[in-house]
């Protein structure tokens, strides 16, 4: 952060985490085609990996950025595996003190296996529905909430924290602040939507983004919620990457809640060593006043910043009687795959957990082949074998790996793939 001229007093990584997060990716295979897919023409020939290889990838995270990292469970759709494999790749995560959180279209993520996950120490589902999916039945983002709502439904009262994922495009950028106040809605339940502008990557056949910029999400992202958010307030990383807003939410109405800087660092700077309970929200709040009551000179800023917010607030929380719900959200604008910029990936703070170690998600992305057609090592009492990620086979001496052939189009195995499942229990 310091080298490439982020660092400043609102900078969230270095100083509360790490890393932003990490992508774990279990499996290449996807039940979706989407046209703005990150994945490459390869994917869908490269076997699961094994899982003393997730494993492996596991412990080296936490080797490399210690206990207090975020990791998404991702793929293609890490559902996709076999139940037992992902609750045990869960429960890894937990047992090394990170926070494991699924990343799924939502297809098989059903109840029974959210409830297992969760068990086992699952944190987040992030659930990702748009239209580049191009899921048979719905003709826009407003007809989508239908089945969005079908997957709230299926977390809610799980100790679960939902997120939603939105890739924006020429074609739905439009309909974002309708989208919006769906969410906004659903606040209750939902604590975070984090909108990405479509990156040319992977095997994705999106025209170029046009006029979708950073700048515009907010626009649209503001017009949804009816009043300003402010989006400068916190830093996560390169400020050309991502961009994070946090809202409070009362009667349906939205309230800004990083309208105040100079709090917002010295609360950052006071609590950077705290871990929240995202799980369990009241625990959060109590350990967050904890922290205020040790620190009076921060705790007299923040009173009288929380009684002006409150005040502004009077009538909506008569009227909701008292309840307030967190609403977040996050832009995470990722490079194109021939448009890397060395300082962006220098200051990454998304990275992808590979058979070589973290690399950067947009790096990863524009080379992605190079990575997962590699032979990976695995190391046996009688020496080293290899996994050959075409075949599966295991042996011993270093496999020759060919790019598979591709049969068919994309699009075409995109029809054969898409089935009716969108709604399952």
């Amino acid at each position: 952060m310091q080298e490439t001229g982020q660092w400043d007093p609102a900078q969230f990584v270095g100083r509360r985490t790490a890393i932003g997060c990490v992508a774990l990716e279990v499996t290449q295979r996807c039940n979706l085609d989407c046209s703005a897919c990150y994945l490459s023409e390869h994917s869908e020939a490269v076997k699961d990996l094994p899982l003393e290889e997730v494993f492996r990838r596991i412990d080296m995270i936490h080797n490399t950025y210690g206990s207090d990292v975020d990791i998404q469970v991702t793929g293609g759709d890490p559902t996709l595996r076999k139940a037992d494999e992902l609750v045990a790749i869960v429960q890894r995560i937990s047992e090394r003190g990170m926070r494991p959180a699924l990343f799924t279209n939502g297809i098989r993520a059903t109840r029974a296996l959210l409830t297992r996950l969760a068990d086992a120490g699952l944190i987040d589902v992030a659930f990702h529905v748009d239209m580049t999916q191009e899921r048979r039945g719905y003709a826009s983002e407003i007809e989508l909430n239908e089945l969005r709502l079908a997957y709230i439904e299926r977390a809610r009262g799980l100790p679960l924290a939902i997120y939603f994922n939105t890739t924006v495009f020429d074609g739905n950028i439009d309909q974002i602040p309708d989208l919006v106040t769906f969410f906004t809605r659903q606040s209750d339940v939902v604590r975070l939507v984090s909108f990405q502008p479509v990156a040319q990557t992977g095997r994705g056949s999106l025209d170029e983004r046009s006029s979708i910029t950073t700048n515009a999400v907010i626009r649209q992202i503001e017009k949804g919620v009816g009043t300003s958010v402010t989006f400068d307030t916190a830093h996560v990383g390169h400020a050309r990457c991502n961009r994070y807003g946090m809202t409070l939410i009362a009667n349906g109405r939205t309230y800004d809640a990083l309208d105040n800087k100079p709090l917002y660092n010295a609360l950052l700077s006071r609590t950077a060593r705290i871990r929240f309970d995202r799980q369990r929200p009241r625990h959060a709040i109590a350990t967050f006043l904890k922290c205020l009551a040790m620190n009076p000179d921060v705790a007299a800023r923040a009173s009288w910043w929380f009684l002006r917010k409150l005040w502004r607030m009077k009538h909506d929380l008569i009227a909701a009687r008292g309840r307030v719900n967190k609403l977040s959200f996050f832009i995470h604008n990722f490079m194109d795959a021939c448009e890397l910029d060395p300082e962006r990936i220098r200051a990454c703070v998304f990275m992808a957990a590979t058979r070589d170690g973290p690399v950067s998600m947009c790096q990863f992305n524009a080379h992605r082949d190079a990575s997962i057609l590699k032979p990976v090592r695995l190391r046996k009492d009688d020496g080293e074998w290899f996994w050959n990620p075409l075949s599966g086979e295991v042996a011993k001496g270093k496999p020759m790996i060919t790019p598979p052939e591709i049969e068919r189009p994309r699009r075409a195995r995109a029809k054969a793939s898409r089935g009716g499942a969108d709604v399952a229990p």
